[in-house]
């Protein structure tokens, strides 16, 4: 087992993609390859940046890929909404 997999916010990221995954299943297909892909990048970008930035040796390292795991749930969550306000 790696260190990342220890890690709590690790395991919750791969079940929101998961989730993410799913919810966007439902998605019409004509944005398969618009805000569906996009939308599951940046949910996977969320585990794979803190996986990344765990086998970093210095905490600022760390916390740069933290700081970009954020991001992508940020952009994640714009998307979010503009998919559901536009119903």
């Amino acid at each position: 087992m790696f260190n990342f997999e220890k890690l709590d916010v690790w395991q919750e990221a791969i079940q929101f993609a998961d989730l993410v995954y799913e919810m966007t299943g439902d998605f019409p297909s004509e944005e398969r390859f618009g805000l569906t892909n996009q939308m599951r990048r940046a949910a996977v970008s969320i585990s794979s940046n803190l996986a990344e930035g765990s086998s970093r040796v210095s905490r600022t390292d760390f916390s740069r890929f933290v700081e970009i795991a954020t991001g992508s749930l940020l952009r994640l969550f714009r998307k979010l909404r503009s998919r559901f306000d536009e119903e």
